[in-house]
């Protein structure tokens, strides 16, 4: 399975509709958006998209991103996204806020993956058997927008920039 990861996008739609191009370019199953999406006409960039989406500590207007996702077919669960990927193993999506909790997802060793953003500086790192991801910014904020797609079954990551 492929899963295109998305975060700290902020409201950026052309650095959102590119990601959306890459996704469906590269046939990404999932996209996963770690929060901060801010408004929902952002999240409507990513239509058409089997989507999983937190919310970021940015994304004030949480009623309109949930009718928003609701009205694209997206799960949207809060905060705190745990899924369930091929070959039994499981994921949790947490925007990463509190660096304790983020600390305490990875060192669990509960789940096979965590993803989180919040930081808008890309990571891929490994703790025990905890795969840990965070695709940066899709904003940039005047540096480097960054994507990135994982395959779960070769392990295998690509960071993505933006234009």
């Amino acid at each position: 399975m492929r899963l295109g990861l998305i975060s700290d996008s902020h409201d950026h739609i052309t650095h959102i509709e590119q990601a959306a191009r890459i996704f469906r370019a590269r046939g990404v199953d999932w996209v996963v958006h770690a929060g901060d999406i801010v408004s929902p006409p952002a999240l409507r960039c990513l239509e058409g998209l089997t989507l999983f989406v937190v919310y970021g500590n940015n994304d004030g207007e949480r009623i309109g991103l949930l009718k928003a996702a609701e009205k694209l077919g997206a799960t949207l669960k809060g905060d705190l996204l745990e899924l369930d990927l091929p070959d039994e193993k499981r994921a949790v999506v947490y925007h990463g806020t509190e660096p304790a909790l983020l600390q305490a997802l990875s060192c669990s060793q509960t789940y096979d993956l965590v993803i989180y953003g919040h930081t808008h500086r890309a990571e891929d790192r490994q703790e025990g058997r905890t795969r840990i991801l965070n695709p940066g910014t899709a904003h940039g904020f005047g540096k480097t927008a960054t994507i990135m797609i994982y395959d779960t079954l070769t392990s295998q990551s690509e960071l993505i920039t933006l234009s």
